[in-house]
């Protein structure tokens, strides 16, 4: 989907300070901001309150006007400026998040600590104890090792995984959800 008449219109009058345009602008994406926090933290097993997500929300709008409006400027309009704000929006989010957690911010003493091995609905949680994953890696062989280190030893993202082993994008959660499920089922045996 390419930009939309109205939202180049709109982003024009942004970029030039005209009247009410970012008011207008506000109006017309702030859903979607909130939308990609509440999925963003769902995803992530955080609990938000509604402090936080307007605390999310600021940071996000903060974001796309710091040094005049550089993130909108950044747009080439090679998708449709909602899409755009979707992945500015849900970095920031990301990125917040990260930091409070780094800071040991609890998001109103909310988040979730919960331990992964014993909360199956935790999909999306990187495992952070290095010597669980390496015992979990003696256990697999093949593409699935390769998804588990890649993941959990290197960070690296899904799409970059998808590349280096040559498995579907979207089969790489469903690959850690089963590898996450050996490592508990070993870890009660």
């Amino acid at each position: 989907m390419s930009l939309s008449d109205i939202d180049r219109d709109l982003l024009q009058r942004c970029l030039s300070n005209g009247p009410r345009a970012w008011e207008a602008f506000v109006d017309r994406f702030l859903g979607l901001v909130v939308h990609v926090i509440n999925h963003t933290t769902q995803s992530r097993s955080i609990k938000t309150s509604p402090q936080d997500r307007e605390d999310l929300a600021a940071e996000v709008m903060l974001t796309i006007v710091s040094d005049d409006f550089a993130v909108l400027r950044r747009f080439r309009g090679d998708s449709s400026l909602a899409t755009y704000l979707t992945v500015v929006a849900r970095r920031v989010v990301v990125r917040e998040l990260l930091k409070r957690k780094a800071n040991s911010a609890s998001l109103s003493g909310a988040i979730d600590h919960a331990d992964p091995r014993r909360n199956p609905t935790i999909s999306e949680e990187r495992i952070d104890d290095r010597d669980e994953v390496e015992q979990l890696l003696r256990s697999l062989h093949g593409p699935e090792a390769d998804v588990i280190r890649m993941y959990h030893l290197e960070g690296k993202s899904y799409r970059e995984i998808s590349s280096s082993v040559g498995m579907p994008e979207n089969s790489i959660g469903p690959t850690l959800s089963r590898a996450r499920e050996k490592m508990r089922q070993a870890g009660t045996e």
